[in-house]
């Protein structure tokens, strides 16, 4: 089956956020007396919004609601992103830019709307997208392939038709069980665990080799073999 159609991850591919994230979470719990440790930031990682705030909640013991919890952390994205701390990975503005040129390309991503829509717009890339979708507008979050599948139905599309680009044990394992072609991107402060990454077509060394493998894939030199 041709593949017609590309699904990024937000955190770790495009911008470089996944340390703002543990850092709100590590400061929600210390302000209840909660140490968050490394473990706990690997538990929750690729977990929708609401299923984290539950986590965080319940490992903090605060009394605030899930939502409460939630929408602290988020803020706290929020004022990260408006102050310049998510920055674009190098090469990421270019590799969607080339890419939505040539094919529809759509975001499946753990983060909550409002940060997925501060991100897009603080870097101009809102219009680059066909579809964006936050695994909280889904039952379940990474590694469940929900998110994924939904992101390839707005396109259009099925999970066979779409390139996936992830960095994380979760996230590549969404995109690889949604049947996805996945292009592992490892996080290198978070790396994939190997079981994770033997999921993954191709493994790129930054977003540069991620744009060349997208289009040697979308123009049919590459065809789901391991690069």
């Amino acid at each position: 089956m041709a593949l017609a159609a590309v699904v990024f991850d937000l955190d770790g591919v495009l911008v470089e956020s996944e340390h703002l994230w543990e850092e709100n979470w590590v400061a929600y719990a210390a302000r209840h007396g909660v140490e968050w440790t490394a473990e706990d930031t690997s538990t929750v990682q690729g977990m929708s919004a609401p299923e984290w705030a539950a986590y965080l909640a319940e490992r903090s013991g605060t009394a605030e609601s899930v939502d409460q919890v939630e929408r602290a952390v988020v803020d706290g994205m929020i004022a990260a992103i408006e102050g310049g701390e998510a920055p674009l990975l190098p090469g990421a503005g270019e590799m969607v830019r080339e890419v939505s040129a040539k094919v529809p390309v759509a975001l499946a991503s753990s983060a909550a709307r409002r940060v997925i829509d501060a991100v897009l717009d603080t870097h101009d890339l809102t219009g680059e997208f066909t579809a964006t979708v936050s695994s909280a507008e889904v039952p379940k979050g990474k590694p469940s392939p929900d998110v994924y599948l939904e992101a390839a139905a707005r396109l259009g599309r099925s999970g066979a038709e779409c390139l996936g680009v992830e960095d994380s044990s979760n996230g590549i394992r969404a995109a690889a069980a949604a049947g996805l072609t996945v292009i592992a991107l490892p996080n290198p402060t978070y790396p994939p665990k190997p079981d994770a990454l033997e999921l993954a077509s191709a493994v790129a060394e930054d977003n540069h080799d991620v744009r060349r493998k997208l289009l040697a894939y979308l123009s049919g030199e590459l065809v789901g073999e391991r690069s």
